[in-house]
């Protein structure tokens, strides 16, 4: 069965399950930088320590892919699983803030700006990139909790068998 035959709800739950995986692999990543004390300094540093570069690397694509697909592909399918027409992005962030499943639409629109420079302008200045890896790394809580407040909303308020949504990332449930 391809995708394009799916149910909306079948759909919705492909893409959770897509950024359950996503969310695993971004707060995996982002352990492995914890104990870094990130500065322009370190940030330099990784042009001569290939695996920083990688850890950095790999933590700022996961936490770009992560975003993009809650508000590319989940928060809409979970609209269209509702019966709702997505608009446009900011449409479906509002839409998405009204629900309870974003806390606050200026914070997702401040995370996509930073995932903007973080992509676009990777390291062209330490100081800033620095800043902006530290303020990314406290902003995956909130993509890590987005993830766990649709999946609440599903099985709370869509009335979805928890069976069949994704497992928390806490594990707790």
């Amino acid at each position: 069965m391809n995708e394009e035959s799916l149910l909306p709800v079948d759909r919705f739950l492909q893409t959770l399950e897509i950024v359950r995986r996503e969310g695993e692999h971004l707060d995996w990543s982002r352990g492995r930088l914890a104990a870094e004390s990130i500065d322009a300094e370190w940030v330099r540093a990784a042009d001569d320590a290939p695996e920083r570069a990688e850890r950095m690397e790999a933590f700022v694509s996961r936490f770009g892919r992560m975003q993009d697909t809650i508000a590319d592909k989940l928060l809409p399918r979970w609209l269209l699983a509702l019966a709702e027409t997505p608009g446009s992005q900011i449409e479906v962030l509002n839409r998405a803030e009204r629900l309870g499943v974003i806390e606050d639409l200026e914070d997702w629109l401040e995370v996509r700006r930073l995932r903007d420079r973080l992509v676009h302008e990777y390291m062209r200045d330490p100081e800033t990139f620095a800043e902006d890896l530290c303020r990314t790394r406290a902003h995956t809580d909130m993509l890590l909790d987005t993830y766990e407040r649709v999946r609440r909303f599903a099985v709370e308020r869509m009335g979805l068998d928890s069976t069949a949504v994704p497992v928390s990332l806490a594990g707790a449930e």
